[in-house]
């Protein structure tokens, strides 16, 4: 799928993802992070081409925290402050054509040493439907983190092409 088309699909999908992240209690999930994450800055210009996330479109917030750190897109000797928040929307387009909202994925840095299994980060996610989702952070999410991103931080970042700054 093309940049343009990618971004029609987003553009077609993200009041109603926006909306249905909102519904209903988030639980151990702090609420203000799903209410407030549009008022953030985009890493990306458009949707981020499938890879991880189950193969899903991406959308990455970063709070003012850590926006600018995030943005420098370093490979290595990253350092990204404590309070930093990325939320990423998610999206798939089927073999059929058919759009869908994916979860919502929440990354919350940490003090350090106050979560080493997980290079300091908290993960979260949110169902296209509102509702919390219980995963097991570590094998679901850290692992794959540091596996593939640990040389910088644990951060994965919008592929190049859609980068802001690029």
């Amino acid at each position: 799928m093309s940049e343009a088309d990618a971004q029609a699909v987003y553009d077609c999908l993200k009041g109603a993802m926006y909306e249905n992240y909102n519904k209903g209690s988030k639980g151990w999930i702090p609420s203000e992070f799903v209410k407030d994450y549009r008022d953030w800055k985009l890493a990306n210009t458009a949707p981020a081409a499938p890879g991880f996330h189950g193969e899903r479109y991406l959308m990455t917030w970063v709070n003012p925290t850590g926006y600018d750190a995030y943005s420098e897109f370093r490979d290595e000797d990253v350092k990204i402050p404590v309070g930093t928040i990325i939320v990423k929307e998610s999206f798939d387009v089927a073999e059929d054509g058919t759009a869908k909202a994916g979860p919502l994925f929440i990354m919350q840095k940490v003090e350090k040493d106050r979560s080493v299994e997980t290079i300091d980060w908290f993960y979260m996610m949110v169902s296209p439907a509102g509702a919390p989702v219980a995963v097991d952070v570590i094998s679901a999410c850290s692992d794959c983190h540091k596996d593939n991103f640990g040389h910088q931080g644990g951060l994965g970042y919008p592929v190049p092409d859609v980068r802001v700054g690029n």
